[in-house]
């Protein structure tokens, strides 16, 4: 354990990530595994937003909004899976202290920009759905820049406020996380002083980040199937439908995933099922989303053949 000197007290200088085995026969597997799927991350959301930018016809909010998505989502994998990758080939699983709060702080700031994003998703859905009439006029060019840099700002001030009150923690030792990737909950565990004011943050966080936009989200959504099942035609109805289930099973996932994450502050034993949640949340979530977002979607698709083949669209 590396320790450092700070007056009278030996303070962490670097954390241990015991990562996701400690077989050293698994390792180079889940290195190959791990590395295709980052690769299959990557590829799949910059395909996404190659298709948006080349197709005239996804030039609308709701594509907009996605293609931010998948910015967001090729950010997060990478905070998490090269590190993951680097250990799976080395023997030393230690990263440094400040390391360990950049990893933080941008996971954080991803992760809480994907939290508005989606909710401003849903809220596009419900004015497409239920106000058509004055649709591109509330969520014009500017508005819709406008929501995507709120979302930014307000993310950007919780990860910042979340790293700055870790960094005020003693770190006595020991140092090994039982993750493989530095968060809150683990580092919680590890501190020798009290984190009563970072637990009230995180309490606040999760209630403006978490549960705010989840109702917002479940409000939006009440209003688009209440409009939708007043449509006669079953084919109206099915495409109506069919445009919102991409963006519920993504939120569905995502706050699936974060809900297991963070509610069980201080609960040792479960640090292994956080192991399997971790990489749901960043790891399988960010794969999926754009298989998710393309599979039923005939405009996404129509866009990505024409990438690939090297086709002009339609004029």
């Amino acid at each position: 354990m590396d320790l450092g000197a700070s007056g009278n007290d030996s303070v962490v200088t670097e954390f241990v990530l015991l990562g996701l085995t400690k077989t050293p026969a698994l390792q180079p597997i889940l290195f190959v595994i791990f590395l295709l799927v980052y690769v299959a991350t990557v590829g799949g959301n910059f395909s996404i937003l190659a298709a948006i930018l080349a197709e005239p016809k996804l030039h609308t909010p709701m594509y907009f909004f996605l293609g931010n998505l998948s910015l967001l989502d090729v950010g997060c994998i990478s905070v998490t899976v090269p590190a993951m990758l680097g250990h799976f080939m080395s023997s030393n699983r230690s990263i440094l202290y400040r390391s360990c709060l950049s990893q933080l702080f941008f996971f954080h700031l991803l992760a809480g920009v994907d939290c508005f994003l989606l909710t401003v998703m849903a809220y596009d859905r419900y004015l497409a759905i239920c106000q058509p009439l004055t649709y591109s006029t509330r969520m014009s060019w500017g508005i819709q820049r406008a929501l995507a840099g709120m979302s930014c700002v307000f993310s950007f001030t919780n990860a910042l406020t979340q790293t700055v009150a870790v960094s005020t923690l003693k770190f006595c030792g020991p140092n090994v996380i039982n993750h493989f990737y530095c968060d809150l909950p683990q580092l919680f565990q590890l501190s020798c002083s009290s984190i009563q004011l970072n637990e009230q943050l995180l309490f606040v966080a999760a209630a403006f980040m978490g549960v705010a936009p989840l109702v917002l989200i479940t409000v939006s959504y009440g209003h688009v199937a209440a409009e939708v099942l007043r449509i006669r035609s079953a084919e109206g109805r099915k495409k109506a439908f069919s445009t919102c289930g991409s963006h519920l099973t993504v939120v569905g996932i995502f706050y699936g995933t974060g809900v297991f994450s963070y509610m069980r502050l201080g609960s040792g034993e479960a640090s292994d099922k956080d192991k399997g949640i971790g990489i749901l949340n960043t790891v399988i979530s960010p794969m999926l989303n754009p298989v998710i977002y393309s599979l039923r979607n005939p405009d996404v698709q129509g866009a990505l053949r024409r990438v690939f083949t090297g086709r002009q669209p339609p004029t």
